[in-house]
């Protein structure tokens, strides 16, 4: 079973995951996935430096997340432009392992942790859609604390995905992660036991 486990930013994706891991998921994180395909000598972070230029590098020639992201997140073409870039190449690793989880464990659920699953128009991927849900007034202060942002900047970063109540709309699982971290965990074993999983 295929599980693209989706959410808004700062909605708690990663505590869920790590429950589903806990319980014997196989997770594959694609904010990984796209942390390799830009690393030194792949082909995304040549096409990158030649659509946005030497500025968005470091001097080792790694790339300069925060010169890239003050570029795209201001400015929709080019966050379009980026995507166009980096989402094959995402798409083709997310497949590789997904296929090879499938044959390795068949069994257990591959749980593909997707920031913009929807955004991305990825569902026809998976099996169900899991989305961690939390309201926007909880996702603005959680994401200013843990990036550190202005109340702006936070809002510019929750504009350029998809409204959260949209997402919850779309699932075919919602997952509440507005209270405790309890009260989560009790959902996630509830849905592990309806599917028979463990």
């Amino acid at each position: 079973m295929k599980i693209g486990l989706t959410g808004g930013i700062a909605t708690g994706k990663s505590l869920v995951a790590q429950l589903l891991v806990k319980r014997g998921a196989n997770l594959i994180d694609l904010d990984q996935i796209a942390r390799e395909v830009v690393e030194p000598g792949q082909p995304a972070l040549q096409q990158i430096t030649e659509a946005f230029g030497q500025a968005v590098l470091h001097d080792d020639g790694s790339l300069n997340r925060k010169k890239l992201g003050a570029i795209v997140f201001s400015d929709n073409e080019q966050r379009k432009l980026l995507e166009s870039i980096t989402h094959p190449a995402i798409r083709t690793v997310m497949n590789e392992r997904m296929n090879r989880y499938e044959q390795q464990t068949p069994h257990q659920p591959v749980v593909v942790e997707v920031p913009l699953l929807f955004e991305s128009s990825l569902e026809q991927y998976f099996d169900e859609i899991m989305v961690v849900y939390a309201p926007r007034e909880v996702q603005l202060p959680r994401l200013m604390e843990r990036n550190s942002l202005t109340k702006e900047e936070a809002e510019q970063r929750l504009a350029a995905q998809m409204d959260i109540e949209e997402k919850k709309r779309r699932a075919d699982i919602v997952i509440d992660n507005y209270s405790s971290a309890e009260n989560t965990e009790e959902q996630i074993e509830r849905w592990w036991r309806e599917k028979r999983l463990g």
